[in-house]
């Protein structure tokens, strides 16, 4: 069985602020009508035709995990990565993020595996960019 799109929840404090950075620091398409706000509803964006983010209030985030605590900005169970064609594309993106208001973690260069770099969202959540080592 295959699951298409996946569909990665992030509980988020405020629907405005994570619309404008994911649609300007990331560049992200929102998917979906928009609300009275101006914001769609739900508030979802197309990573690629096969993983969509969808940010979650966190008051409607807790009632679709039965109500067990959302985790504090600052405490992470994933990160999720944004592949890259270049060093210089990983350079961009997180340049992008940062320019928005992300917090850069992890300053893009060249690791054993991998040239990355790692940026906080908004709301604590952790994005990688990162071009294979060749």
């Amino acid at each position: 069985m295959q699951y298409a799109p996946v569909v990665v929840a992030l509980p988020i404090a405020d629907r405005r602020t994570s619309y404008r950075f994911y649609s300007e620091g990331l560049g992200l398409e929102a998917v979906g009508e928009l609300a009275d706000d101006g914001v769609p509803e739900p508030l979802q964006y197309a990573v690629n035709d096969g993983l969509r983010v969808m940010l979650v209030p966190t008051g409607g985030f807790g009632w679709a995990i039965g109500g067990r605590e959302v985790a504090g900005r600052g405490q992470s169970e994933c990160v999720v990565n944004l592949p890259a064609a270049t060093p210089a594309e990983v350079d961009e993106i997180v340049g992008r993020a940062r320019a928005a208001g992300a917090e850069v973690v992890v300053e893009p260069g060249q690791q054993p595996w991998a040239y990355t770099g790692t940026f906080a969202d908004p709301d604590g959540h952790l994005w990688t960019a990162s071009a294979d080592a060749h």
